[in-house]
């Protein structure tokens, strides 16, 4: 058994943990050591009867670890990138998680770090990148092709031939057509239904799908530039762009 970290300590870390647990219970493959996460007030603590052990320096001494990073949520989806590359660990150090219960089709891969849930099912010849979270109950088709960074969300259907671009966030039960392409770092509401391509760096929402806003950070800002945007930020397209202008609270009642 090779020991393994969780950096994070949030829902998607738990639910990793979780997921380590039914791998073990199959086959015994890790030892789970415990999470890592800087908040100190968290050190000690326990969550799902696994302990925080310390902050995120732990990743550079306990060096024999594998490590997964299962931090990011729609107002930040860029921080995994952010810590894997601050860590600048070769890939060999990472984990890759599949639940017991996730069907790998033949033909498909899964890269260093990804994790994918109870339920996932990838049918053919699917491409997963490295550091992809994947929820409960999603179907990727043959022929996708997933970035590295991205989070699928639970109940999302991709048809044959997606192209999800580096870090894109998708929203849960979201659906997208086949042959669509969207541009890295692009965000999609909860329940959207996706009947064309999205460029690099927006947020769409709604059945079908509309531009919303420009996503929170640009595409090309450094890893370690802040997300979020502030609460009361503009939500106007760029002028020319063909938006749909629904107010914020629709994104958040889609992501």
């Amino acid at each position: 058994m090779r020991d393994l970290l969780i950096v994070g300590a949030g829902g998607f870390a738990r639910e990793t943990a979780a997921a380590v647990a039914a791998v073990n219970a199959a086959a015994p493959t890790w030892r789970l050591l415990g999470y890592l996460d800087d908040d100190p007030a968290l050190h000690g603590t326990r969550r799902v009867g696994v302990p925080v052990i310390g902050g995120t320096d732990l990743v550079a001494e306990l060096t024999d670890a594998a490590v997964l990073v299962c931090v990011g949520n729609p107002r930040n989806y860029r921080s995994r990138r952010r810590l894997v590359e601050r860590f600048g660990l070769p890939p060999q150090r990472y984990a890759t998680i599949v639940h017991p219960a996730a069907r790998i089709g033949v033909g498909c891969t899964v890269g260093p770090g990804s994790v994918l849930l109870a339920g996932v099912d990838l049918t053919a010849e699917v491409a997963v990148g490295a550091h992809v979270a994947v929820m409960p109950q999603v179907v990727l088709t043959h022929d996708n092709v997933i970035g590295p960074y991205a989070t699928i969300a639970s109940g999302v259907r991709l048809g044959g031939g997606v192209r999800l671009g580096d870090g894109v966030y998708v929203g849960a039960g979201t659906l997208l057509r086949d042959g669509i392409t969207v541009g890295a770092w692009s965000q999609l509401g909860m329940g959207s239904v996706v009947l064309r391509d999205v460029p690099a760096g927006e947020v769409w929402v709604g059945a079908p799908a509309r531009f919303l806003r420009r996503a929170n950070a640009p595409v090309d800002a450094p890893a370690d530039a802040p997300v979020d945007a502030p609460a009361d930020a503009p939500v106007d397209a760029p002028a020319g762009h063909p938006a749909d202008r629904t107010n914020e609270s629709q994104l958040r009642s889609h992501a």
